[in-house]
């Protein structure tokens, strides 16, 4: 077993903390809310985005449907899982929200509308915690598709003020059409830029051969470059829907560099943004391709360098819709979509850096189905999320998991004969302080008062009134299941 250890000198009594690098416990799962569509006491329906933590430590989300006039809603869910439905939009201010929310200065939310406003083709808009709701902009379409049209992805910051995100669509006036009667929009997506809430610039206007239908957010590097996906283009394009899709750089400048383009074997249709890990690696799924066509996990260097990760297999839940993110131990979170038709309904995986792949739950008709949306993690340690279907009224849920992670421990203190030990916790996860006098023994004594303790939230403190009663005392922190 792996240790950390470091030591602290007061008062002539020497105190060394140990913590384990392996984390024993269990995963829990909770379904929190079971959305009840247009009323009741979750309205709202279908969520496909992940949750963002506010400023205020709340949650917050949209859903796609239900709500007062059933074209989807914001909503808040508080830490103690206290849910408030904050506004519902009526077409003519937007409608069918398939982004997760951005935070803003001065606590506004910033978020998009695939549907809605003046022209139908999505809109921009801002709202503050309170449900006070502004719309900034409507993308007109046909009338001026230069900035793009039916926006899917979350913004992103860039810390000036200004935000940046995807259009799936726009930036000529060509149609596309799905069939002979259905229309889709106009060209192939575009990257577009929100000035201080006034202006929408679109510096990226994708052909198809450097890309189409960019549905994934934008990630903000640490080289100060935007990186992002697209669903289509790329190699092979023939029509509208060829080719595997791409992953591109755009520089604050708006300059493209499109440097990697999908194949197939590789991956394809990366519906899924990336997120930069603290390696420096971007990290994304696939929603097809690989091995047998169920999708695939990767990470690709800002030089273009690509490293394929796991590729899903026939028995797996696959299809991953969402992106990944990364979770307090370093490691990489993410959802699977599912296919119902093979007996999978969608699944929460871990992935290391290094490629290695654990499923941690798989979903059902009854906690939720086909989760399309980034996982957040709390501040009391636990990842939330969101199904787009399932739960109690077939309607989508959200969800809570609290996954074993390694105690850290935060500080220690020494106040007369009491050593007061601070470390980071799962809530929901039994922990239990433990010492030694002596590392050559393995006899270890449990802390008084400190035996299979739950946190209820992401720091944990216990006291050790006997510290001064030998010369030296070694501590750790054991998680049960």
């Amino acid at each position: 077993m792996k240790l950390f250890r470091f030591l602290l000198l007061t008062a002539g009594i020497s105190l060394m903390c140990l913590i384990t690098m392996a984390a024993r416990g269990e995963v829990i799962f909770t379904n929190l809310v079971s959305f009840t569509g247009t009323n009741g006491d979750f309205p709202g329906a279908s969520p496909y985005s992940g949750l963002v933590m506010g400023a205020d430590g709340n949650l917050y989300g949209t859903t796609s449907q239900g709500g007062s006039n059933n074209l989807g809603t914001v909503f808040q869910l508080t830490p103690g899982a206290a849910f408030t439905s904050l506004f519902s939009f009526n077409g003519t201010n937007g409608a069918t929200p398939y982004a997760a929310l951005t935070p803003g200065n001065g606590g506004f939310l910033y978020g998009t509308t695939f549907a809605g406003g003046v022209s139908n083709w999505g809109t921009i808009f801002l709202i503050t915690t309170n449900g006070a709701f502004t719309n900034l902009f409507s993308f007109t379409g046909t009338n001026n598709p230069w900035q793009g049209s039916s926006p899917a992805a979350a913004l992103v910051a860039d810390g000036a003020g200004n935000f940046y995100g995807t259009a799936d669509f726009g930036g000529t006036t060509n149609p596309l059409y799905l069939n002979a009667s259905t229309l889709l929009g106009y060209g192939y997506g575009t990257v577009f830029e929100l000035i201080t809430n006034k202006t929408v610039t679109a510096p990226v206007l994708f052909g198809g051969t450097n890309g189409a239908y960019p549905s994934g957010g934008l990630a903000l590097a640490k080289d100060g470059n935007f990186y992002g996906t697209t669903r289509w283009g790329g190699n092979g394009l023939t029509g509208n829907f060829s080719g595997y899709g791409t992953i591109f750089r755009m520089s604050p400048d708006g300059t493209l560099t499109n440097f990697y383009k999908f194949t197939g074997g590789d991956g394809g249709f990366i519906y899924a943004g990336l997120v930069q890990g603290g390696d420096g690696w971007l990290y994304g799924a696939a929603f097809q391709g690989g091995s047998v066509g169920n999708g695939t996990l990767f990470k690709i260097s800002t030089n273009g360098d690509f490293v394929p990760l796991h590729s899903f297999g026939y028995f797996e839940s696959a299809t991953p819709y969402a992106g990944m993110m990364e979770g307090g131990d370093g490691n990489l979170y993410g959802t699977t979509y599912g296919n119902a038709n093979y007996g999978n309904y969608g699944s929460v995986f871990q992935l290391t850096p290094a490629g290695a792949f654990t499923n941690l739950v798989s979903f059902n008709s009854a906690n939720g189905y086909h989760p399309a949306g980034v996982l957040v993690q709390g501040p009391d340690n636990n990842f939330y999320g969101t199904t787009s279907s399932g739960g109690a009224n077939g309607l989508g849920t959200i969800f809570r998991l609290s996954i074993p992670m390694p105690a850290v421990f935060q500080a220690i203190t020494l106040t007369n004969d009491a050593a007061t030990l601070t470390w980071s916790a799962v809530a929901g996860q039994f922990y239990q302080s433990q010492y030694s006098t002596n590392l050559t023994q393995t006899d270890w004594k449990i802390v008084l008062g400190t035996k299979n303790i739950i946190a209820t939230n992401g720091i944990m403190t216990t006291t050790d009134t006997n510290a001064a009663g030998s010369p030296q005392r070694f501590y750790r922190v054991v998680l049960f299941p």
